[in-house]
């Protein structure tokens, strides 16, 4: 796959989002800064980027945001602090960043964390922006994140998808879970315009970079449909999704403790009562019993540990 020179892409894991590094003659450009967690780490593997492609050791200038869950956002904070980069979110994400609202950005009220950072400008859907030298539009993409943007390069044809469209499906769609109507409307739009641009490579938040567009599309597509039809369905899915992310941060979890905290972990409990109707002790041993289906997690003494990598 040929991206060009400019383009770096840093594929992490499923607890930090990709980090995109673009060089231009002007400046160099961050897309998205993985998880808090991995602050460290995502400084470390951009200074080194940066200065792999550019021996004088150019600075970050620029620091953009596809939307701000705390996988793509969590690192914002500490790169500001290291670079004092100029760092751009989606116009909608503003407001609850500036109120650093943890509920609506899906920290407290999901378990996760981020450190507070500074908004310097914002981008609407429609825009055009320059990264690495190349002219991007910023297109509106709600489903995953209600505020969400991607970026395309009709020059490149290169799509930065974020989590509206991996290789093999798309980020959970927590809107829907929270009871907000529409969002399997929005989340096919969205998919529609991705299918729309003659795209030659996307580049998603989390996983390769592909080039079978039309087959991710298509079982992009699939997915949502089989969401649409059973909505209970995309519940299951979310559930262990989340459980799974929180064990990829805290590594162990007490199994006997998991009632509690599927109790009390606003998201879990909230798709549990919305869909699922068991009770904490059956939610959790049900959670426990597909997880360990799926390989995805395994008993260690006493503990719950992640076998899939963060």
């Amino acid at each position: 796959m040929k991206l060009p020179p400019a383009i770096r892409v840093l594929e992490r894991g499923w607890l930090s989002s990709n980090n995109i590094i673009m060089t231009g003659p002007e400046d160099t450009v961050l897309v998205d800064s993985g998880y808090g967690a991995h602050a460290p780490q995502t400084i470390a593997l951009v200074e080194h980027a940066l200065l792999d492609r550019n021996p004088g050791a150019r600075p970050l200038d620029r620091l953009v945001n596809t939307h701000c869950h705390s996988d793509h956002m969590g690192g914002n904070a500490a790169l500001q602090r290291r670079y004092r980069c100029h760092t751009s979110v989606p116009i909608g994400e503003a407001p609850l960043i500036e109120r650093w609202d943890e509920d609506a950005l899906l920290l407290a009220y999901a378990d996760q964390r981020a450190e507070r950072f500074r908004v310097d400008a914002t981008i609407a859907a429609g825009d055009r922006l320059s990264m690495g030298g190349t002219e991007w539009v910023a297109m509106a993409a709600p489903g995953h994140d209600t505020h969400a943007l991607m970026f395309h390069s009709p020059q490149e044809r290169i799509l930065i998808s974020g989590d509206a469209l991996w290789e093999d499906g798309f980020g959970v769609l927590f809107p829907q879970l929270q009871g907000r109507a529409g969002t399997f409307a929005e989340t096919r739009r969205t998919l529609d315009s991705i299918a729309a641009l003659d795209a030659r490579i996307v580049i998603p938040g989390h996983g390769s970079p592909f080039q079978d567009v039309d087959s991710a599309l298509e079982r992009a597509y699939s997915r949502l449909h089989a969401f649409e039809e059973d909505p209970a369905r995309l519940a299951r899915h979310a559930a262990r999704v989340m459980l799974t992310f929180a064990l990829l941060e805290k590594q162990r979890l007490p199994i006997a403790s998991l009632p509690d905290y599927v109790e009390r972990t606003g998201i879990l409990r909230d798709i549990n009562r919305r869909f699922l109707a068991m009770t904490p002790q059956q939610f959790a041993e049900w959670l426990v019993r597909e997880l360990e289906r799926a390989r995805a997690v395994k008993r260690d003494g006493g503990h719950l540990v992640p076998l899939v990598t963060p």
